[in-house]
């Protein structure tokens, strides 16, 4: 009991590393200790139902080591994706460790290996309940030199890594012969070399644009919805005034207009309009893209999303939103896409709209928020920009949409707030250099507070200003017209894994059938 007990702390310690500032690399040895676990154990029920005590242990207090700041903004929020994330990867783990004491190990450790890429796939996807912060390939975020393949494989390719890592690294331990540790070796250190000889030869697009980003720096709780505007408003206006004037992008940060703007015509807001004449006089060939909140209305009679509220005879929509101010194209607006479960979202609202009161209040907006189906691209002197907004930068396909969008470079709208001077806001900025690499874009992140700066299409930070810092930052970002892999075919090992996980289980059902029948020992 001690023994095994010791073993769930080290995996723990090794599967948060990640995400606690290291670079990652623990991960590669974070499953160890958990599959000595599981080889301890014969087929019996009452020793699967003694794993599944122990890994729901891992799981859980991996989630409670990396995840427990949400809890400063929402209870709910750590809860929901704890229970969720242990879900998915219980369903992997014994589904190997089930399959591991009925059938050969190849097929066991090809189980664990597709079942986990497949039930990350699906967690990432889900349009209801979705929180990939754990997805394995997101703890090398630290250390993006080791990992320029991504523009191939997306983090999916570091899951696969992760998990080829800690079978090559067990068998290792138990056979102890010199096949396996080299095999082992060349597991770890290739990709890395790889990595390495791509970080080096690495030729960025010759095209740049002048881009700015502002952290106003205003506290999401005593200040920024206490009926303050004005000062809010003054407060971004100075800091437009600090704008060189040779400024073509500038990107503020999520929900910054204090002001809700009607979607359907936001420039005619007055917060708007105060920006533009004083941008237009600052920096007249600038765009700025600003976070702010929207309201939809569907008239009596028109059909309404399923996330609409009911008012006075008609039905509407709030959305975490973009709002373009100088830009040239038509589309000024921006619907977040990807919303933050158990802060902007509930799961099945029309089902939970009792638990509404647990979201985090947006400026006087509570409960579920509306969202956009796809991406929207901001245009300024013949460049195109992606605006995506805070939680948007934890999902590749998100950032891929911008880009398939037309996007050339990407800015990110952030309000890092909400969770203090936590792992939360640093890991959320490390994650935009995980998506510079998949889809090779150079990112101008914004935030309200917390990590603000510029990030290259090879991941390299150029510039950022922390925690409770006031100030612009102006950088000359790439412009790039380039399609990675990622880009082109999205998370196509999630997709290869979901099927080559079903072809696993049936030929694990063949294998028992034969076995039962004695045709194989």
């Amino acid at each position: 009991m001690s023994r095994k007990l010791l073993y769930v702390l080290l995996s723990v310690a090794l599967l948060s590393e990640g995400w606690l500032g290291g670079c990652g690399f623990a991960l590669l040895a974070g499953l160890v200790p958990l599959l000595a676990i599981s080889a301890s154990y014969g087929d019996s029920a009452r020793d699967w139902w003694r794993m599944a005590g122990w890994a729901l242990l891992v799981f859980v207090l991996w989630n409670a080591a990396t995840i427990w700041w949400v809890w400063i903004a929402t209870p709910i929020g750590p809860l929901a994706a704890t229970f969720f994330t242990t879900f998915w990867y219980m369903v992997a783990f014994m589904l190997y460790h089930y399959v591991s004491k009925r059938a050969p190990k190849g097929l066991a450790y090809a189980i664990l290996v597709t079942a986990w890429l497949a039930v990350e796939h699906l967690y990432t996807h889900a349009e209801v309940i979705s929180f990939p912060w754990l997805v394995l390939g997101n703890g090398f975020s630290g250390a993006t030199w080791a990992v320029q393949w991504y523009e191939w494989t997306g983090v999916a390719g570091g899951t696969l890594w992760v998990l080829g890592s800690n079978l090559a690294l067990f068998e290792a331990l138990r056979s102890r012969t010199r096949r396996a540790v080299v095999r082992t070796a060349l597991v770890m250190v290739l990709p890395v070399a790889v990595s390495l000889a791509m970080y080096a030869t690495y030729e960025p697009a010759e095209e740049h644009v002048r881009m700015a980003v502002v952290q106003p720096n205003v506290d999401c709780y005593d200040e920024k919805f206490n009926g303050s505007a004005g000062a809010q408003m003054e407060n971004l206006l100075s800091l437009v005034d600090e704008l060189p004037r040779d400024v073509r992008f500038v990107a503020m940060p999520e929900t910054a207009l204090p002001e809700r703007l009607a979607d359907e015509d936001p420039q005619a807001a007055a917060t708007v309009r105060m920006i533009a004449r004083r941008l237009s006089e600052r920096c007249p060939d600038a765009m700025a893209a600003v976070g702010a909140t929207t309201m939809k209305i569907y008239p009596a009679g028109v059909p309404h999303s399923e996330t609409a509220r009911a008012g006075n005879g008609f039905y509407y929509d709030y959305y975490n939103a973009a709002v373009a101010i100088g830009g040239d194209g038509p589309d000024d607006v921006h619907h977040k896409m990807r919303l933050v479960i158990g802060v902007e979202a509930m799961p099945f609202p029309r089902l939970l709209r009792w638990l509404s009161f647990q979201s985090v209040d947006l400026g006087g907006i509570t409960g579920q928020l509306g969202r956009s189906d796809g991406a929207t691209v901001f245009r300024k002197g013949g460049v195109a920009a992606g605006p995506a907004i805070c939680y948007e930068g934890l999902y590749g396909d998100a950032f891929a949409e911008f880009v398939r969008g037309g996007a050339e470079v990407m800015m990110v709208l952030s309000n890092d707030g909400w969770w203090g001077d936590t792992p939360g806001y640093r890991r959320l900025f490390d994650f935009c250099r995980l998506r510079a690499i998949e889809t090779r874009r150079g990112i101008a992140r914004s935030a309200n507070t917390g990590r603000s700066g510029f990030i290259t299409s090879r991941g390299d930070v150029t510039g950022s200003l922390g925690w409770d810092k006031r100030g612009v930052l102006v950088s000359d970002v790439e412009v790039s017209q380039r399609v990675t892999a990622y880009v082109r075919f999205g998370d196509w090992i999630g997709r290869l894994s979901l099927v080559v996980a079903a072809m696993c289980l049936l030929c694990y059902s063949a294998y028992r059938v034969k076995r039962r029948n004695h045709l194989v020992n």
